[in-house]
C-alpha cells in the first residue's frame, strides 16, 4: 500500500510539468476573505489597504515605466474586456469569475463583482456581443447580457459540455478568434504521454453557440495563452515544455499558427530539435514546426499580447508581451517576468525581460507570479497576478 501511495505523488507530480502548476500562495493573501459589498450595485471595493503591503519597488522596469495595482482580486488568471471598460478575470483554483471596473476615471478600479461561483476551474474569459464566456474544465459556459446585471448575472448557459476530463492541465485559456470563433485549448493529460484521443495536446475552437468543434492545431502540449496579429490576424500562442529533462532543457516555446492544421512537435519533438527521450525515435523532429523563440527552460510562459497601444514608446509597437508565469521544480528558479519578444516578418529578433522583481534571485522567494497581459485603451497593459492576487497597471510617462 505505502509502494502504491508513493507512485501516485510521482505520477500527479509528473502531471504537474513545466506548466503553472506550482503555487507559492500565501493563506494570508485571500484578498477577498473579509470584504462585503458595500454599494447599493452589490460592488465590493476593488482595492483596500492590502494593495499598500505589495513591495512594487522592487518591480524592475525600463526607464520611463511605472507599475501600480489596479485591482485586487483572489486567484487572478486570464483578463478579458468589455467595449464599456469592464474587465473579466478568471480564476484556476477558487472557482470564481470576477468583474472589475473604473468607474471613478482614476485608472484604477473602485468597484468589483463576483459574476459565478462554485465554478470548475474556471480559468478562461471571453467577452463577445454583450455575454461573458467562461471555460472550465470540461465545458464552456456563458453568461448573457452581463453588462447589464453585474450584481446579478443569473445562471450561465452551457453551450459545450463535450471536453474530457483529466487529472492535468484541464484548466483552460480562451478567445475569440478573428474569424468569430471561440479557440478552445486542451492540454495533454500527463507530463508526456502519447495521448489516446486525438483531441488532447491541441487547440480546438467552436461557434459561439458551442457547435462545429474543430482541431485547429495539435502537437501543444499546454497552452495557457494565445493571441492574433493586429495586421496579419494570425495566431500566435506558447507552450509549456515537458519536465523531468533536468533544469535546463526543453525550453518553454513561443509558436505561430498562420493556418490550420500545423503540428509542433509534442510527445516525439521539444522546442523544435531536442528529441524526447520516450518518443523521440518514433517521428522525427523535421516533421514538425518550430518554435519561433525559445522562451527559456521551465519557465511557464501563459499570457501574452502584441502591443497595439499608443502610450509606450514607439519600438514597442506590435511587438509581444508574455508572462512568464515561472517554474515551480526547477532546482533554480526562472521566469517570474514579464518577456518582450522582438517580431519582424513573423520571425523573432530577440527577447529581453521587461519587466521583473517578483522573484528574489538570492533568497529564490517569491512573491508573485504574472499570468496574463491586456492592453488597456489607454495604451497601458494591465497584468494578472495568481500570487499576490491582484492585477497590476503599467504605464509610460516618458
Amino acid at each position: 500500500m505505502q509502494t502504491s501511495k508513493f507512485l501516485s505523488v510521482i505520477i500527479f507530480s509528473g502531471i504537474l510539468a513545466c506548466s503553472n502548476s506550482g503555487s507559492e500562495k500565501n493563506a494570508d493573501q485571500n484578498v477577498d476573505s473579509t470584504a462585503t459589498a458595500v454599494n447599493g450595485d452589490g460592488s465590493l471595493p476593488a482595492i483596500t489597504s492590502y494593495s499598500a503591503t505589495l513591495p512594487l519597488n522592487k518591480i524592475k522596469l525600463p526607464t520611463g515605466f511605472k507599475i501600480e495595482v489596479y485591482a485586487e482580486v483572489d486567484d487572478a488568471r486570464s483578463l478579458a474586456i468589455s467595449p464599456s471598460g469592464t474587465v473579466y478575470v478568471g480564476n484556476k483554483d477558487k472557482g470564481k469569475v470576477y468583474a472589475v471596473k473604473d468607474t471613478d476615471g482614476d485608472l484604477k478600479a473602485d468597484k468589483k463583482w463576483v459574476i459565478g461561483s462554485g465554478l470548475d476551474m474556471p480559468n478562461g474569459v471571453a467577452f463577445k456581443d454583450g455575454d461573458l464566456y467562461v471555460a472550465e474544465a470540461t465545458r464552456i459556459i456563458k453568461f448573457s447580457g452581463v453588462e447589464s446585471k453585474l450584481n446579478d448575472p443569473g445562471k450561465p448557459v452551457v453551450i459545450n459540455d463535450s471536453y474530457p476530463k483529466q487529472d492535468g492541465h484541464g484548466w483552460k485559456y480562451i478567445a475569440f478568434g478573428p474569424d468569430g470563433k471561440l479557440y478552445v485549448p486542451v492540454g495533454a493529460p500527463c507530463n508526456i504521454c502519447e495521448p489516446k484521443e486525438e483531441i488532447y495536446a491541441s487547440i480546438t475552437r467552436i461557434n459561439t453557440d458551442g457547435t462545429g468543434r474543430e482541431i485547429f492545431a495539435k502537437g501543444i502540449r499546454n497552452t495557457v495563452g494565445f493571441t492574433w496579429h493586429p495586421d496579419t490576424k494570425e495566431l500566435w500562442f506558447t507552450d509549456n515544455g515537458r519536465d523531468m529533462m533536468g533544469d535546463n532543457i526543453p525550453n518553454c516555446e513561443l509558436n505561430y499558427a498562420p493556418k490550420a492544421g500545423m503540428n509542433f512537435g509534442y510527445p516525439y519533438c521539444h522546442e523544435g530539435s531536442v528529441k524526447d527521450p520516450e518518443f523521440g525515435n518514433k517521428r522525427p523532429c523535421s516533421d514538425f514546426v518550430p518554435p519561433v523563440q525559445k522562451l527559456g527552460p521551465h519557465v511557464a510562459p501563459l499570457g501574452l499580447k502584441f502591443y497595439t497601444g499608443s502610450m509606450f514608446p514607439a519600438s514597442y509597437k506590435d511587438q509581444l508581451i508574455i508572462a512568464r508565469h515561472g517554474s515551480w521544480n526547477r532546482s533554480k528558479k526562472s521566469g517570474h517576468d514579464l518577456s518582450l519578444v522582438k517580431i519582424q516578418n513573423n520571425k523573432s529578433v530577440g527577447q529581453e525581460v521587461f519587466a521583473s522583481g517578483w522573484l528574489d534571485d538570492a533568497s529564490q522567494k517569491v512573491w508573485g507570479r504574472p499570468v496574463d497581459v491586456l492592453v488597456l485603451p489607454d495604451g497601458s497593459i494591465l497584468v494578472s497576478d495568481d500570487t499576490a492576487n491582484v492585477i497590476y497597471r503599467i504605464s509610460y510617462a516618458g
